[in-house]
């Protein structure tokens, strides 16, 4: 899993999957956010299976999903908590992370 290291909290990475949980979990991410919409992509995992096995593994979770640059202003204060209120790393995915980069970057411009 390629993953891209934001700051101290957030890292960015491509679609993961259920089997990528336990890996994010000793990698010591304690939040899986999802900006990905549901239905995106054939084939694509749905939220409710990676939230489903994220917080089995004791992770919090977060889907708060973006499709263009207008929707990381409609996210982005939710995004800012969930950081904020997080015990330690978010790990925040998209298709190839470059939504995620773009959330991250908005709201630190806005912060």
């Amino acid at each position: 899993m390629q993953m891209k290291k934001l700051d101290d909290k957030v890292t960015v990475a491509p679609q993961i999957t259920v089997d990528d949980i336990p890996a994010i979990k000793a990698a010591g991410f304690t939040v899986v956010m999802c900006n990905r919409p549901d239905g995106e992509e054939p084939g694509q995992p749905a939220w409710a299976e990676i939230s489903a096995a994220a917080k089995a593994a004791g992770l919090g979770t977060s889907f708060l999903p973006m499709s263009n640059r207008d929707d990381a202003f409609a996210v982005m204060d939710a995004f800012k908590r969930v950081v904020e209120d997080a015990s330690g790393p978010v790990l925040a995915y998209c298709r190839s992370g470059a939504r995620c980069e773009i959330l991250w970057m908005t709201a630190q411009a806005n912060a």
